[in-house]
This record gives C-alpha cells, sequence and structure tokens, in this order.
C-alpha cells in the first residue's frame, strides 16, 4: 500500500544579519526553539498516513502469522492421530510380547517337570518300559520344534514392541516441537493485533474521521479499476461469444463448480473474520475459501501458500468467477474472484466477510490468480 510521509516543517533559517552580535542572538534564538520544537511530544507523533500504514502492515503480519498458525494447527492434528495410531500399535505389540513370553515359560515349565535336560542313557535307563522312553523323546521332539517356533515369535515381538516404542517416542517428540510452534504462532497473532489496536485507540476523533476519508477514498479508487475490469470481462466475453472455442466444455465444467462455490461464500457474507477459523460462524481469509470450494466438491489445503499451488495459474486477464486471487509478496491473504473485479473475501480482524473489490489495496497487492478445478 503506497504511502507518503508528511514533510516536517524544517528550521528556521538567518538571512540578511551583518551585525555579529545579533546574528549570534539570532542563532542561538533559533537553536532554542529548534531544541523545544524537536522536544516537543507532538513533533514525534506519527503522521496519520504513517499510522495507517503502521495498523494494515500489523494486520498484514497478523495474517501471516495466521496462516504460520493455521499450518502449525494442521501438523499438530496429524501428527496427534499419528501418536495415538502408534500408542495402539504398541500396547498390541506389548500384548503380543506377553504372550510370546508366557509360552516360553510353559515350555520351561515343562522342560523342568519332564526333565528333559537329563543325558538321553539316565532317561533311557529312568523309563519303566523302553516304550515309555520311545514316547517320551517323541514328545520332546514336538515340544523343541514348538519352543523354537515361541521363541522365534518372543525374538520378533520383541524387535517390533522397540521399534514402535522408537516411533512413538520420535513421533511425540515431534508433536512437542509443532505444538510449540503452534504457540509461538498464536502469541504472534495476538502481539499484532493487540499493537495495531493500541494505534487505533490513540487516536482522535478528528483523526479516525480523516481516516475514514483517506479509507472512502481508496474503496472509490478500487471500485474505479474494477468497474474498468467488468469492462474488459464484457468485451472479452462478447468476443468469445462470436468465435466459440473447443474449451467451452471444460469452461462450462469449471463454471457448474466454481457458481456452487460462489454461492456457498455468499451466504458467509456478514460473519465476523476470526483468525484460525474455518466456519461455519466465523473465518479467516483461506478459512473462508476452502470451505467454499469444498461446497462444491473441491478440497483445497488450509493455508494461503498451500492454496497458491492447488491450481493452474492464469492473468488477471482471464481471471473467472471462482478463482482465487492472492495479495502481497508473501501470499499472506486470498479472496475468491466472482467476476466484475470484485471478490468475496474475509478481510482482516474486526470486519466481516463481504464482497470487495480485488483492488482494496492497490493494483500492486494483487499477486497471482489460480485456478483450483
Amino acid at each position: 500500500m503506497a504511502s507518503h510521509r508528511k514533510s516536517r516543517p524544517a528550521g528556521p533559517r538567518v538571512a540578511g544579519i551583518r551585525t555579529p552580535a545579533l546574528a549570534t542572538a539570532a542563532l542561538t534564538s533559533v537553536a532554542l526553539l529548534s531544541q523545544t520544537a524537536n522536544a516537543a511530544p507532538s513533533d514525534d507523533k506519527p503522521s496519520l498516513e504513517e499510522v495507517e500504514k503502521k495498523v494494515d502492515d500489523l494486520y498484514r503480519q497478523a495474517e501471516s502469522a495466521t496462516d504460520n498458525y493455521n499450518a502449525a494447527k494442521e501438523k499438530t492434528t496429524t501428527q496427534r492421530k499419528q501418536v495415538d495410531s502408534l500408542l495402539d500399535a504398541v500396547a498390541k505389540r506389548t500384548q503380543k510380547l506377553n504372550e510370546a513370553r508366557e509360552r516360553l515359560g510353559a515350555f520351561a515349565a515343562a522342560q523342568y517337570r519332564t526333565g528333559a535336560s537329563a543325558p538321553d542313557t539316565a532317561t533311557f535307563l529312568l523309563a519303566d518300559t523302553p516304550q515309555d522312553y520311545f514316547d517320551q523323546s517323541q514328545l520332546m521332539s514336538r515340544m523343541t520344534t514348538r519352543q523354537k517356533s515361541a521363541v522365534d515369535d518372543y525374538v520378533t515381538e520383541q524387535s517390533e514392541t522397540m521399534k514402535k516404542r522408537q516411533e512413538a517416542t520420535e513421533s511425540l517428540q515431534t508433536l512437542t516441537d509443532s505444538q510449540d510452534d503452534l504457540k509461538t504462532a498464536k502469541a504472534t497473532v495476538q502481539k499484532k493485533l493487540s499493537d495495531a489496536r493500541a494505534l487505533l485507540t490513540e487516536l482522535t476523533a478528528e483523526e479516525k474521521a480523516r481516516l475514514a476519508a483517506i479509507e472512502k477514498k481508496k474503496q472509490e479508487e478500487a471500485a474505479r479499476k474494477a468497474a474498468e475490469l467488468a469492462e474488459q470481462e464484457a468485451a472479452q466475453a462478447q468476443q468469445e461469444s462470436a468465435s466459440p472455442s473447443s474449451s467451452t466444455a471444460t469452461d462450462s465444467s469449471y463454471a457448474t463448480k466454481a457458481a456452487k462455490a460462489i454461492a456457498f461464500a455468499r451466504a458467509q457474507i456478514g460473519k465476523p473474520y476470526v483468525w484460525g477459523a474455518t466456519g461455519p460462524d466465523s473465518y479467516d481469509c483461506s478459512g473462508l475459501t476452502q470451505a467454499a470450494w469444498n461446497a462444491a466438491g473441491i478440497s483445497l489445503p488450509r493455508v494461503t501458500y498451500d492454496q497458491v499451488n492447488a491450481g493452474t495459474t492464469v492473468s488477471l486477464a482471464d481471471a473467472q468467477p471462482g478463482d482465487l486471487v492472492f495479495f502481497y509478496d508473501d501470499i499472506s491473504h486470498v479472496g475468491l474472484y466472482i467476476g466484475n473485479g470484485m471478490m468475496i473475501h474475509a478481510p482482516k480482524p474486526g470486519a466481516y466477510v463481504r464482497e470487495e473489490s480485488i483492488y482494496y489495496d492497490g493494483e500492486s497487492a494483487i499477486h497471482s490468480v489460480v485456478r483450483p478445478a
């Protein structure tokens, strides 16, 4: 957003004084006056244009921090599900490990009872009959095979259990890091918004009126630019209707989906902007566009810097209703284009979902236009 600093009055100059004493006295007076002026609080007060720019910058920074918050929140939700899944897997593996351990214990007890550790000769001599010996020997052979299988099962379950426990530990650490990022992003948003509110609170009634006049002038210019674009679109539509192309079917399919997205967004007009919100009672900018296109059956990512890659980039001159319009170099804002240079968007904290010119912050603020389907 372009802004202009008010030029501050330079210190008074001394000219045409011929008498050294008078010149010295005059210069001393000028210096004292200059020091007094510089010391006055009113001289250090930023101009209204500077306040406006600072507030707008803080809102933009808050929106950028909101995107970081949204991304961290989404990541935290995903990782929490992974941790829960891993912990369930660890519990199941632990149960299997305990069962394998019990089977090994049973075999060990059987060996002890049957004296399986005794030499074959002693076992033969102690047997009541030769047949008893051969029956016992065959039984032990079967038990040895089953015991080996039990040992193998135990080793496998032990290894898998340790692996799952390690994965769960690492995932828990990642979750903790994401939660820390979430807290940091949240604190950043709150600080930026608090600073913006503080600046606005310090304005006098007269300054607030002047600020409203500046904003009205910006809106009038934005409306004028939107009207120009609407005329260009009308001319282009007339030209295309005279020579229909092979892409008519594709355009028709997109228009049907876009109409559903726009209808949803229009139904949200008047609902408050709340950072991090995805509806149904409030939205932030990307939460609104995500919900609108979801109503049309198209899944969009959560944050603006992912949404900007979720489709085909088109020129502003080729923008169609339903396209996403992104703003600023850091892609911190997005709106849903509805045609004629207008969009529906969730502007900023303290505002409501509304229909507005895409030039609301000047033409240079527009970053790109993306067709999501």
